[in-house]
């Protein structure tokens, strides 16, 4: 297996963007993944993770959702780059309906045949993709943010996966219950599995867990999580 980045530039809405195509070159065809990157944006670490989800059998695009050359280099950029991103819930969207419309250019993508997964506010565009009506078949998010947007869902056909730490500061149980009811109402298929003793960033192994276990990287979480993305896609992708 020889799994090669290739830099992917698009135009989309506010664009260009400077994703990151990430797969097996010598492989078939395959289904396809979206990552999405936490509020930091594409880094190094979503390099990393991607490469292990072209291990499992994919091939991904690591999106670019602020666009070419906006990059966080602290967390005050990164809140400035979120703030503007998700001001406009509808333009948002449609920059994750062009990053899919993306990833099923790819070679050796089957288009009947992809997911996306996402980290923190990556989590959340997870959730807006199937909202926005995205054509996938899975979708994971991993301590993301679950505020619906003002607009009324288009019909969901996504699958979802919720992986979410119970202290988590971001989403306190009545927005995890308020999403649980939002898709419930879409008659949605979906999982949402809380971890006791974690808090919001579980996955983030640079980021150590604060004293109150709100913030921070879990490691059973992680792995834990990670397992249950596994067994979710063997189910959903055969």
């Amino acid at each position: 297996m020889a799994i090669q980045q290739h830099i992917h530039l698009h135009e989309g809405p506010g664009g260009p963007f400077e994703s990151a195509a990430i797969y097996d070159d010598a492989a078939g065809l395959q289904p396809g993944l979206l990552l999405f990157p936490n509020f930091m944006g594409v880094k190094q670490w979503d390099y990393d993770k991607a490469e292990e989800l072209a291990a499992l059998g994919f091939k991904v695009l690591v999106v670019d959702y602020y666009g070419k050359g906006k990059r966080a280099t602290d967390m005050e950029s990164a809140s400035a780059l979120m703030d503007e991103l998700v001001a406009d819930r509808a333009k948002m969207r449609d920059r994750l309906l062009d990053a899919l419309a993306e990833l099923k250019k790819l070679p050796g993508v089957d288009g009947d045949k992809c997911g996306a997964v996402g980290f923190c506010l990556g989590g959340k565009c997870v959730l807006d993709l199937a909202r926005g009506g995205g054509d996938i078949k899975a979708g994971v998010s991993f301590h993301g943010v679950y505020d619906a947007p003002p607009f009324p869902n288009a019909k969901i056909t996504a699958k979802l996966l919720v992986c979410h730490g119970w202290n988590d500061p971001l989403c306190p149980p009545e927005a995890t219950v308020g999403l649980a009811n939002e898709l419930t109402a879409s008659g949605v298929d979906w999982q949402l599995i809380a971890y006791g003793h974690t808090g919001h960033a579980f996955t983030a192994d640079n980021v150590p867990l604060d004293d109150g276990k709100t913030f921070g990287f879990q490691p059973d979480t992680n792995r834990r999580s990670w397992q249950a993305m596994q067994n979710f896609f063997a189910e959903t992708f055969g």
